[in-house]
């Protein structure tokens, strides 16, 4: 009876569920004929994201599931929307003929294709890298290490969290993988915007880390590529190798080296600050970021390496004047900078194209396309070398012609080769004589088919016969019934139709099976030529990618020098002194979304360590403060990845950390309150300043009550001004109490953005001068926002009755009546009382004449706080 109750399991489910089991993780796309499909959840999933129609196999019965598929045909245009999505997607092929069996069909997995392993071209975008990230939590420290599978690039690091949290922010992962312990661990540091995939713990081993790498290189040891000392970094990258193994990536010689990222190569910036300056993620819907401005790169690799000079600009002045001097050259040279972007331009992804070479997933359209990009650089390669430039002459001096390997492609594959192999024509006629003579049986028949109509006609008297043909019957001669009387006896009948006979006849057969033997060794032929071409191809894999990166870098410095001609960039002057000069700079993503013929206000920024180290800006919201700190990072962050600058001059002393910080940010995670997370930020730029930092606070201190905002942003104002290392500082607050600051300390200096006052108006000058000022004008702005006019006169009349009550000169005259009038002392206080005796002693012990206007405010709201918490206790 027991038996009774087992489901019945069809061999195909048999199968597929032995399959799935094998990969828990991902939706498996199961081909049965013409169609992919997933079952059960994969289904459900799939019908969702794919927008597909959700079925049920075996309707009714027990064996019930959910069914969605697709045809094969279309895997490329639904496999890069799951992908995208963050689903793993095993692609599940039958391994036989189906004709060839008479058992099920022999299925298995040939390719697992997730977030972070990707070389379909519907997945990937052309001026983006995917990156498959492995993170690995070390004793000591963080080793990070980062793929781009579809280019070839292995990178590899170490360091603390902030460190990898930055290098995330900058590289974007598609995939993240992390051993399995370290999950919530992973998701505390980094939060949950990225995917992320977990492994076994044994694969984070020492032992069978260096194993990994040393066998994938052919290598004794990592020595010669300068990472051997990073221990943790070793442990990730090879992890990464082991998940490309996992997912059925075998071929990979594109992976010809791996790369240390040198973090005292490049500006330091924290997350926060590549988020604030809005380098290449927008903060809001349908902003423009940095990128968007800057990018007149022509070619995808061109793209790619903007990116990551953007996210790493250079802090050695020698590597960043050579970017500027071949800027300039081109700036000099404009014909030579055209030919080159003409050339360029004729340039497509090599990089890829040579990965998809080394994986064995290239067509021979795309070989034909390698080819033609190869052969645009030979004359990039002359004018380079011709230049006066030392820079350019070295990029020309490096470029690889690859003469040999267009020559082979040229003389084996037709010009115009198929996408598919299958459609056949992919060898150049005059490559192989045999292939050729094939050819000639195959596509020659119709002249020896019309010879033979002729000799038949000739012979039997019949003038209507036909030769054809179709895929059942094969050749055939056709005879209509008026004439079947006079057919040769020698003729075999093969099909009768309503008006007339086929027939065929040996010679026919004969010829039939030549021609049918002839096409099906064509196409054999031509794999195999294709093939070992590609195989020929791999030993070109390093030139190639070689000129991918130098034909990226001078596409970056042709972009450049473009982006200068357009807006009126100039030339940095680039310094080994701490000194920051802009003269009438520019922020330029704003510049370009004024509306036409509206001039940007352009402003100057003098900072150094001796005379002006802290700039305090106070002024008025919307006035333009921020815009001055962001586009003063901006210029130097232009500058430092070799780019000229929105000013009119720029001496800028080389930096090498720049930090942000924006308060009452939106930034609120972990359920921390808004103040919590900005002092958090704040405490982290205080622990890390170097004496090339530039530090930018903007209203820092405001999340909180206004007497607390007031002494925070004074005592960090305070800390930077007397730390040892004086970085160069610019503070947009709209605490004008700050001003008082200038006073104590020498190198603080106070400007205000200005504003001119029409009557009832306030005009925005947006232009930043010498001086505190003294409003915030935070009325006006309410009525420019269209706040209701009684709103506006009340918080008006209120306004005039606080500045009264709250003026500098009264709080200090209250302070001091308090401490000269003893009979007011004395019915005041209840002397007894322990609290108020010490209220009276902190009051009796201010010095007047020394105290400032600041610190009478703060010391009041201290009595205040204490009284207040007297009154709580009595209730």
């Amino acid at each position: 009876m027991a038996g009774k109750n087992v489901k019945k399991v069809t061999p195909l489910m048999k199968q597929y569920n032995a399959i799935k089991v094998k990969y828990p993780d991902a939706m498996l796309l199961f081909r049965v004929g013409d169609f992919y499909e997933t079952f059960g959840e994969d289904a459900i999933k799939a019908a969702a994201i794919l927008n597909i129609v959700l079925t049920k196999r075996g309707n009714g019965s027990e064996q019930e599931t959910a069914l969605a598929g697709f045809p094969h045909h279309s895997l490329n245009t639904y496999l890069p929307k799951l992908v995208k999505a963050g689903e793993r997607v095993a692609i599940c092929d039958q391994l036989e003929d189906p004709k060839q069996t008479k058992t099920i069909v022999k299925r298995g997995v040939t390719e697992l294709v997730t977030p972070g392993v990707a070389l379909n071209d519907e997945v990937l975008q052309s001026k983006t890298n995917n990156f498959l990230c492995a993170l690995h939590y070390g004793k000591k420290a963080v080793g990070i290490a980062f793929l781009d599978v579809s280019t070839g690039e292995f990178l590899t690091a170490q360091g603390d969290t902030a460190h990898m949290d930055k290098l995330m922010q900058n590289f974007s992962p598609s995939e993240v993988l992390v051993t399995k312990p370290k999950k919530q661990t992973f998701y505390k540091d980094f939060g949950q915007d990225f995917h992320a995939f977990f492994l076994e713990d044994w694969v984070f081993k020492t032992d069978y880390a260096n194993e990994t790498l040393n066998d994938h290189f052919g290598t004794a040891s990592l020595k010669g590529f300068g990472v051997d000392h990073l221990q943790e970094g070793i442990i990730a990258a090879a992890a990464i190798l082991h998940y490309l193994r996992e997912t059925q990536h075998h071929k990979l010689k594109h992976i010809t080296a791996i790369h240390r990222i040198a973090e005292d190569q490049y500006i330091w910036m924290d997350r926060f600050t590549i988020r604030n300056l809005e380098l290449y993620n927008p903060n809001a819907a349908n902003a423009v970021t940095l990128l968007d401005v800057i990018d007149k790169t022509i070619s995808p690799m061109g793209g790619r390496t903007l990116k990551r000079w953007l996210a790493l600009p250079l802090n050695n002045s020698s590597a960043i004047q050579k970017r500027h001097e071949v800027v300039q050259y081109f700036l000099d040279n404009t014909t030579l900078l055209q030919k080159n972007q003409h050339q360029i331009k004729q340039i497509g992804d090599i990089e890829r194209l040579i990965s998809k070479v080394a994986t064995g997933k290239v067509t021979p359209r795309e070989v034909i396309h390698l080819k033609n990009s190869l052969e645009a650089i030979v004359p990039i390669k002359a004018q380079a070398t011709n230049s006066d430039n030392e820079a350019l002459k070295v990029i020309g001096d490096t470029l690889h012609d690859c003469e040999l390997l267009r020559e082979k492609i040229k003389e084996t594959l037709n010009e115009e080769a198929p996408v598919n192999i299958l459609k056949g024509n992919t060898i150049a006629n005059g490559y192989l004589d045999e292939l050729d003579e094939l050819r000639s049986i195959a596509f020659s028949g119709k002249d020896y088919l019309d010879k033979m109509l002729e000799r038949e006609t000739e012979a039997t008297g019949i003038t209507s016969l036909k030769i054809a043909s179709n895929n059942v019957f094969g050749y055939y001669i056709e005879v209509r019934n008026t004439h079947k009387d006079k057919v040769p006896d020698t003729w075999i009948r093969k099909q009768t139709l309503v008006n007339a006979e086929r027939y065929i006849t040996e010679e026919l057969k004969e010829y039939e099976a030549k021609i049918l033997g002839a096409e099906e060794k064509i196409l054999g032929l031509e794999q195999q030529l294709f093939n070992d071409l590609v195989i020929w191809m791999n030993e070109y894999i390093k030139p190639v990618q070689l000129n991918a990166t130098l034909i990226g870098q001078l596409d970056c410095l042709c972009s450049f020098a473009q982006l200068a001609q357009e807006n009126q960039y100039v030339r940095p002057l680039m310094e080994e002194s701490y000194d920051l000069e802009i003269k009438n700079g520019r922020h330029p993503v704003i510049e370009k979304q004024l509306p036409p013929g509206e001039p940007y206000i352009a402003n100057d920024v003098v900072l150094d360590r001796d005379q002006q180290q802290i700039i305090m800006i106070t002024g008025p919201n919307m006035s333009g403060k921020s815009a001055i700190l962001r586009q003063t990072a901006l210029i130097v962050l232009l500058a430092q990845m070799g780019c000229f600058v929105p000013a009119e001059e720029a001496r800028i002393g080389i930096v090498d950390k720049i930090f942000t910080r924006v308060g009452a940010s939106d930034n609120i995670s972990m359920g921390e309150s808004t103040f919590m997370v900005e002092m958090n930020e704040t405490a982290s730029i205080l622990n890390n300043i170097s004496d090339r930092s530039l530090v930018l606070l903007d209203e820092i201190g405001r999340g909180t009550s206004t007497y607390d905002g007031i002494s925070i942003a004074w005592a960090i104002s305070e800390f930077l001004h007397e730390h040892p290392a004086r970085p160069k500082t610019l503070f947009a607050t709209h605490y004008h109490e700050l001003n008082e600051m200038c006073e104590t300390f020498g190198r603080i200096k106070n400007y205000n953005v200005s504003v001119k006052e029409l009557k009832d108006t306030v005009l925005f000058l947006r232009k930043l001068v010498p001086g505190g000022s003294e409003h915030s004008f935070g009325i006006h702005v309410a009525k420019m926002a269209g706040m209701p006019q009684q709103v506006l006169h009340r918080a008006n009349k209120m306004l005039k009755k606080l500045e009264k009550s709250h003026s500098s000169e009264e709080l200090t005259d209250k302070i001091k009546g308090i401490q000269e009038d003893d009979e007011l002392q004395l019915s005041f206080f209840n002397l007894d009382d322990p609290l108020l005796e010490e209220i009276k002693d902190e009051i009796l012990d201010i010095d007047i004449d020394t105290l400032t206007p600041v610190e009478a405010l703060m010391k009041l709201n201290e009595i205040k706080r204490m009284l207040t918490r007297k009154k709580a206790s009595q209730v």
